[in-house]
Parts: structure tokens; sequence; C-alpha cells
């Protein structure tokens, strides 16, 4: 099990480096939401910022890493606009209408968060 200073420091430091690689041009600020005792088991805000260091709202997103039986699994949904699908990540992608779970297309702005989530997936689970 992880310490909560590596939850606090070298997961949030992963995640917004890669988040700032799928989402060029934003630049992003990773913050630990509640308490982690791990880093299989938590929830993060990724708190977009606009290339000339403008907060960006509207691109935030929230980040839920968790273990399903083996299997480490991702929900990225935005934190504005409630309306919007979530993405769950797990051995695939699957988009969701936030409201009733029920699944959906991918969003036109899609993309970027199911590059994200497959490469935060991969970083994360440990080769053997």
């Amino acid at each position: 099990m992880a310490t909560p200073e590596l939850v606090n420091s070298n997961l949030q430091q992963l995640v917004a480096a890669a988040a700032d690689l799928c989402r060029k041009p934003l630049r992003h600020a990773v913050l630990l939401v509640g308490e982690a005792e791990s880093c299989d088991d938590c929830c993060l805000r990724l708190e977009a910022r606009h290339p000339d260091g403008e907060r960006w709202p509207d691109g935030d997103l929230e980040l839920e890493i968790y273990r399903s039986g083996g299997d480490l699994n991702l929900t990225l949904a935005w934190c504005q606009g409630p309306d919007r699908p979530l993405l769950w990540q797990g051995s695939h992608p699957v988009w969701m209408e936030a409201e009733s779970g029920l699944r959906c297309e991918r969003p036109a702005d899609g993309a970027p968060l199911e590059a994200l989530a497959r490469r935060l997936r991969a970083l994360l689970i440990p080769v053997d």
C-alpha cells in the first residue's frame, strides 16, 4: 500500500504531466479530493489553465482511480456541466450519461480524455 505522501506528490505529478500531454495546450494542477490511503483508491481534481496561465474552470476534470477485483479502473468526469457524459476506463473505454449511467456516444471533445485515461492506466498498472 502506498503512503499518503506518495499519493499527494508522485501521483499528482504523474497525472498532471499526462493531462498536459493529452490535453494540449492546457496546463493542469492536480489536487487530492478527500483522503486517500493508496494510489489505486483515490479521487483527484484536475484544474485546467490556458497556456497564458488563466484558469479555465469549464475544463476541470474529476478523476477517480479504484480497484474492482484485480483490475484498475478510472473514471473521468467534467466538474462543470452535470449533464456531460463521463468516461469509464477499464480494459476499454465506455462513455456513460452522468445521471442514468446508460452508455452513450463519445462526445466531440472526448478523444483527449480517452487518451488520458489510457495513458494513466498504462502508467499505473505495474509491468510483471
